[in-house]
C-alpha cells in the first residue's frame, strides 16, 4: 500500500472530520463551549442505542467465555487504552474479580501520559498468556490502530473471542463481533476522547456490569461480591446484607462477621437460616449465584 493511501484512509474517517458551523469556536464564550460540549455528549448516545444489538452479543459471548474459566481482557491505545485500565480496575473491587484485565499500548506509564509511537504496533508480549477460553475486546475510535488491530489479530490465532469496538464504518479492524459507534466528527476535530470516548466508556460499563450480573455477581440491584476495602465499602457492604436480608444493622454486621465480610454468604446465611459455613457451601455449589443458593433452602 502507498503511503497516501494510508493517509488518505485516516484523513476520510468521520472522527477525523469537522463539524459545520464551527469555524469560530474559538472566538465563543466558555459558557457557550460548555453547552455545545455537553450537547454533543447527550447527542452522541444515539450512537451506543443503535449498536445495542451487538452490544449485547459481545455480552453474552464474552459472559460464556468466563463462565468456562475464561478472562475478559481489553486492548487499546491512548484514550482507549486507558479506558479499558480503567473498567478492569473497577471490576475487580465492585466484583471481587481478577478475570478483567487491562492491557494499553505503551504500559502502564501510558496511563499517564503519552508515548510516542507506541500505538503504532503491536508486541506480542503484551498478550503471550491469552487463550482459547479468553475474550479480547479492542478499542480503537478510528478503526485502524495498529497496536489494537495487532491484538485482535493475536487474539483470534489463540481462538479467543475477539470483539472490536470502533467509532467509523468500514473500519479496518476484523472480530467475532464489531460494534460500531458512530459518533461522527467531534466539536474538536479529531479529539476522540469526547464524544468517542464518552461512548466506548458506556460500551464498557455496559458489557462488564452485564456479564458480571449474568455470573451471579449481584442480587437483585447490589453488588453482593464487592470488596469491602476502604471505609466507604465496608459501610455499604453492611448496608447491602442489611437491605437485601431485611435486618437491623447489628444482625447485619454480626452476619458480616461471621461470614468473614462476605456480603453474598451473610445474605445467605440470615435468609436461608443456616450459619455462614452451610450458606458458603450452598454459594459454591450453585457458582455463587444467591438466588439459586436460596432457592428451594437446597
Amino acid at each position: 500500500m502507498r503511503a497516501n493511501d494510508s493517509t488518505d484512509r485516516l484523513d476520510a474517517l468521520t472522527t477525523e472530520a469537522v463539524r459545520p458551523d464551527l469555524h469560530d469556536l474559538d472566538t465563543r464564550s466558555i459558557g457557550e463551549i460548555v453547552a455545545l460540549l455537553v450537547a454533543a455528549e447527550g447527542e452522541a448516545h444515539g450512537a451506543v442505542v443503535a449498536a445495542l444489538p451487538r452490544i449485547t452479543a459481545a455480552a453474552e459471548a464474552i459472559a460464556a467465555r468466563l463462565a468456562r474459566g475464561g478472562r475478559l481482557i481489553y486492548a487499546g491505545a491512548g484514550t482507549p487504552g486507558r479506558l479499558g485500565v480503567l473498567d478492569a480496575a473497577e471490576c475487580g473491587p465492585t466484583f471481587n474479580t481478577d478475570l478483567v484485565r487491562g492491557v494499553i499500548a505503551g504500559g502502564p506509564v501510558a496511563l499517564t501520559q503519552a508515548i510516542d509511537g507506541a500505538e503504532d504496533a503491536f508486541d506480542v508480549a503484551d498478550l503471550a498468556d491469552v487463550t482459547a477460553d479468553d475474550a479480547l475486546v479492542g478499542i480503537t475510535a478510528s478503526g485502524r490502530t495498529p497496536f489494537v488491530l495487532g491484538a485482535l489479530n493475536h487474539g483470534r490465532a489463540a481462538g479467543a473471542l475477539t470483539v472490536a469496538i470502533v467509532n467509523n464504518s468500514g473500519s479496518e479492524a476484523t472480530a467475532d463481533i464489531m460494534i460500531e459507534l458512530l459518533t461522527g466528527p467531534e466539536v474538536l476535530a479529531g479529539s476522540t476522547r469526547l464524544t468517542a470516548g464518552t461512548c466506548q466508556k458506556v460500551v464498557l460499563n455496559a458489557i462488564s456490569t452485564s456479564v458480571m450480573i449474568a455470573l451471579g455477581k449481584a442480587y437483585g440491584p447490589r453488588m453482593v461480591d464487592v470488596r469491602a476495602t476502604n471505609a466507604k465499602l465496608r459501610r455499604r457492604t453492611v448496608r447491602i446484607v442489611r437491605d437485601a436480608a431485611g435486618v437491623d444493622e447489628e444482625t447485619a454486621a454480626r452476619a458480616l462477621a461471621a461470614a468473614d465480610g462476605h456480603a453474598k454468604t451473610a445474605i445467605v446465611a440470615l435468609l436461608a437460616g443456616v450459619d455462614a459455613a452451610e450458606a458458603a457451601a450452598r454459594l459454591d455449589r450453585v457458582h455463587g449465584r444467591v438466588r439459586d443458593a436460596l432457592r428451594g433452602r437446597l
